[in-house]
């Protein structure tokens, strides 16, 4: 423990701020806008992706969730377009999803043979696709697995209706013939009540979690990720997460191995009760969904989606561009990154509003990336509809709304006029500014506004910004946004789970 404890964030990780991943496999191909968790929802008797699952594919007694995966026909997909997209976007690095809660890899899975890209969906090895692609673009690439949690997730299929005409009549994840899919039947005890499935199995069999640390350590080994992913802490509950402990010291013995003997990797996992066993220090804290409050000393990952996590066939339903931009400004004002969710069609190619969102990005980024890369989190984060990152001596305010003909930033009135040596928006017009009791006060010619997402003033200082004085000024709360976050998405995307609350 003391070793892992020695945990660092990698420089480039938190030079990148931002990354994009997908959520995307067979469930994207459900013909349910409840697709989230449609592989565990599908088997419960009355859920709203039950009932979808009658009307399009017929009971899941006799066509169930291995029938999707046959039938799913991504052949739209493309590694190379896709991280072109990410990248042009702004991403610094990308990652794939490559196991869900499903138990379907996509990797060329010695330990999960059949159920891969390879056989079924896209055909491909899709993790060796989008990792070279990247290395091609010159960004990082990484790995998200959800498998930890799937034991007691998936369990639903081994269930029967209690009412109608099929009563008693089991669904098709009793089929011996299939539980290399559908995972081996546990016990009451294993698993639990719902509350204990969703989140993490009380007591997986050892074979299982054996299985686990196998197909970890076969992705990690042959395809050399650079962060990776548990939906959830260390697992497992019954082993005080020494199988996920494994798992975590091996991947940074493995990625140091890479890199000169020096550990490159970034583990994310979550701070939640019941979701295995939380150890301070050995990683990075993602936060699904939810932003920290406050500047963190160590950085974290706020995790968040431009609506739902799975595609859903609802393509209005989706985040504002301004929204998304406006909480990763906020986010990295904390010294945190932020990694966004882009869910593909089932087919594998994107709709108008997710590829306006990453067109939007790009375009602001492009202007204005030096606000954000490389920067670190200043004394104060906020002032009012301000946002503000620091780096050497440039101190970046970061308007979220359109200012006017006067801008004034009461967080600087104890500054002196030398200081600053200019202020600039938008990294190419030098504006007049004066300092007062109350702040640094900058006039801006209205012909220098256009329409901007967000508006980026650089104060460039005459030592480093980290060494002079702030005060703390109307220091803006996400409480709410957190909150209305959790209400309207969940735990599964679709608003039909709790959302769990971290510990810290």
């Amino acid at each position: 423990m003391a070793s892992l404890q020695q945990y660092r964030t990698p420089d480039w990780y938190a030079d990148a701020k931002f990354g994009i991943y997908c959520h995307w496999n067979a469930q994207s191909a459900s013909k349910s806008k409840f697709s989230g968790w449609y592989a565990r929802h599908m088997y419960e008797q009355g859920s709203p992706a039950y009932k979808d699952h009658l009307k399009n594919w017929g009971h899941p007694s006799e066509v169930g969730y291995k029938d999707i995966i046959e039938a799913w026909n991504p052949d739209k997909f493309d590694a190379d377009r896709w991280v072109k997209l990410f990248k042009e976007a702004g991403a610094k690095y990308v990652l794939t999803m490559a196991v869900h809660h499903d138990n379907f890899d996509f990797w060329d899975s010695k330990y999960q043979p059949r159920w891969n890209s390879l056989n079924y969906g896209p055909k491909v090895d899709v993790c060796k696709e989008m990792r070279e692609a990247c290395l091609r673009e010159g960004i990082r690439w990484g790995a998200r697995t959800h498998l930890g949690r799937s034991y007691s997730w998936f369990q639903t299929n081994k269930g029967a209706d209690t009412i109608g005409p099929k009563k008693g009549v089991l669904y098709d994840g009793n089929n011996p013939d299939y539980e290399d899919l559908y995972i081996e039947k546990a016990t009451p005890e294993q698993i639990g009540t719902n509350y204990s499935q969703i989140r993490h199995p009380l007591n997986p069999s050892k074979e299982w979690m054996e299985h686990w640390k196998n197909r970890m350590f076969d992705l990690i080994d042959n395809y050399h990720p650079d962060h990776l992913y548990f939906d959830g802490a260390s697992p497992f509950m019954n082993d005080e997460g020494q199988a996920g402990l494994d798992v975590i010291a091996h991947f940074y013995n493995h990625n140091a191995s890479r890199h000169d003997g020096e550990n490159e990797g970034v583990m994310v996992i979550k701070d939640i009760k019941n979701h295995g066993f939380f150890y301070d220090k050995i990683s990075t804290v993602v936060l699904e969904r939810t932003r920290e409050n406050n500047i963190v000393e160590e950085p974290r990952e706020t995790e968040n989606s431009t609506g739902p996590w799975f595609y859903t066939g609802d393509e209005t339903g989706y985040r504002s561009s301004e929204s998304l931009l406006h909480e990763m400004i906020d986010v990295v004002s904390k010294n945190c990154n932020f990694v966004l969710n882009i869910p593909p069609r089932p087919d594998g190619s994107f709709d108008d509003q997710s590829l306006k969102i990453l067109k939007d990005f790009g375009m602001w980024f492009k202007r204005n990336g030096e606000a954000i890369y490389g920067t670190r989190a200043w004394h104060t984060f906020s002032e009012d509809e301000f946002r503000f990152t620091a780096k050497a001596k440039s101190l970046f305010a970061i308007a979220l709304k359109k200012p006017g003909e006067k801008v004034l930033i009461r967080s600087l009135n104890s500054w002196k006029p030398e200081d600053i040596m200019s202020v600039e928006y938008g990294f190419k017009e030098k504006l007049n500014w004066e300092l007062t009791t109350e702040g640094l006060e900058i006039k801006i010619p209205e012909e220098f506004l256009g329409e901007e997402l967000a508006y980026v003033f650089r104060i460039s200082c005459s030592r480093e910004v980290k060494n002079l004085p702030y005060r703390k000024v109307a220091i803006q709360s996400v409480k709410e946004d957190n909150e209305e976050n959790s209400k309207k998405f969940g735990a599964d995307g679709n608003g039909g789970e709790t959302l769990p609350t971290r510990k810290q």
